[in-house]
């Protein structure tokens, strides 16, 4: 949380804000954007936390403003954030972390993530059954 109680949300781009796939941007996740925008009026932090960068992440964070969706930080820790701990580490610091490929450990089937292994093993990708 923000020294303010404030919740911060750190959202992945790509199959995540947007359903397309690398380096193409895709249909918008009106859902999620939507629901980020509300998060974000009251006064809750997001930050977007994408692979992204020069170009690619200039279009994704137009993608996202042509929606209605600010950022309060692009790839990096939100400032009062540093300022608390002193340093800014690497990780993202945040309560909730949307991303298209995250685990839950507790919730997850093992054994799905084996069948995806293979299958990127044999060229496919991860957004193949």
């Amino acid at each position: 949380m923000t020294p303010e109680g404030k919740f911060i949300y750190s959202v992945d781009f790509d199959g995540t804000l947007s359903n397309g796939k690398w380096p193409e941007t895709g249909e918008p996740n009106v859902q999620l954007i939507n629901y980020l925008i509300r998060q974000r009026l009251d006064g809750n932090k997001i930050i977007l936390n994408t692979n992204r960068t020069g170009e690619l992440l200039d279009s994704a964070v137009r993608f996202c403003r042509i929606y209605g969706l600010e950022f309060d930080s692009v790839n990096e820790n939100l400032p009062e954030i540093v300022d608390a701990y002193g340093s800014d580490s690497r990780k993202i610091s945040a309560d909730f972390y949307i991303d298209d490929l995250a685990i839950h450990p507790q919730d997850y089937d093992w054994g799905y993530l084996n069948l995806h292994k293979r299958n990127l093993k044999k060229g496919g990708g991860i957004y193949e059954g």
